[in-house]
């Protein structure tokens, strides 16, 4: 299943995202390239690739350039080695595929199964429960996306959430393994259900910035953030917690593996805390002032002063640069985008 999600990811993106992304007119350029030079080259390479001011004062006099200018050349170096926003969009548009299509067949799935309802449903006669083949597609297609979100994040736009990230995708692996291992496989669709309710509205919303709807990413996004913070603060804690912490125990007692189980879920309910405060924060940002200042996780700098005044006079949730760098991946807010 994880080389058949590859093939599918690497078909869609060159079937799929980049004929539609060329079509909304986003164009395979990267940001503006540096001038040439070996020195800065080596000290880039081989030193830093952010001198500090005792550095850039010893390069202005060898160079006889204005340090403002060297300032200027490392940010277009560093802009450089970004991914163009093509890239990124054929990037969200085969996640969004996925989500979209993922969360709508476990609705349809788990709409006709009892536990759906009824909570406790997923503790009569555990472990002794059947594991039908709709259930274990399900799960297995879930297992195998995010085994390649795992590898797939050391070679994906590097982004600041990277340890945040890894943790969520260990975690989930984690979980999903391990319900599948000890038949919890009912409280698992669950939890993979309530996890997909949100992210492919944070995809749509990324591929409407790149395309440059502002408004129509605008209200995705603000209805991202809406579906997130009721799922993964209201109805996860309330619902899949309370199923796990408290029905389990009533109906089969604390199993041996209770304490792991939870555990991993109540990680999950951190990881929610953190990026539901992200959300908020951006979202207030951009009633009170009207636009969101740069993200804190965001995978790319302004290349010069005037892209600085273009991002800051931008209106709306996502700011957007002279190259097009907006991006949330996972579940941060800002102009540039977070997972999950």
């Amino acid at each position: 299943f994880l080389v058949l999600i590859q093939l599918f990811l690497g078909n869609s993106c060159r079937f799929i995202a980049k004929p539609c992304a060329i079509n909304l007119g986003i164009q395979d350029s990267g940001p503006h390239r540096a001038q040439p030079n070996a020195i800065l080259e080596k000290v880039f390479t081989s030193i830093t690739k952010s001198p500090d001011g005792k550095r850039l004062e010893g390069l202005s006099k060898q160079l006889d350039w204005d340090v403002r200018k060297i300032q200027r050349w490392f940010r277009h170096r560093r802009n450089q080695d970004k991914p163009t926003t093509l890239t990124k969009f054929c990037e969200s548009m085969w996640r969004f595929t996925f989500y979209f299509s993922i969360f709508f067949y476990g609705i349809r799935f788990l709409w006709t199964t009892p536990w759906f309802w009824d909570t406790r449903q997923c503790w009569y006669n555990y472990p002794f429960q059947p594991l039908t083949s709709r259930l274990y597609y399900y799960y297995i297609l879930e297992l195998a996306f995010y085994w390649s979100l795992m590898f797939s994040q050391f070679t994906d736009i590097k982004r600041k959430d990277f340890l945040i990230m890894f943790v969520h995708h260990l975690a989930t692996i984690g979980l999903i393994t391990f319900s599948y291992m000890n038949n919890m496989v009912r409280v698992g669709t669950l939890v993979l259900c309530l996890h997909d309710a949100s992210d492919f509205l944070l995809e749509a919303a990324k591929l409407a910035n790149y395309a440059k709807y502002q408004r129509l990413c605008d209200a995705f996004f603000m209805l991202f953030g809406v579906v997130f913070i009721v799922t993964r603060l209201g109805i996860y804690p309330f619902w899949i917690l309370n199923t796990t912490l408290f029905e389990s125990w009533e109906l089969i007692g604390p199993y041996p593996s209770w304490w792991l189980f939870n555990g991993l879920l109540l990680t999950l309910q951190v990881l929610h805390v953190i990026w539901s405060y992200l959300i908020i924060r951006t979202a207030s940002k951009a009633l009170v002032r009207g636009k969101v200042s740069k993200d804190d996780r965001s995978d790319v700098e302004s290349s010069s002063e005037e892209e600085d005044v273009t991002s800051n006079s931008t209106k709306g949730i996502f700011s957007t640069s002279s190259n097009g760098s907006n991006r949330l991946n996972g579940h941060v807010a800002g102009g540039q985008w977070t997972g999950e």
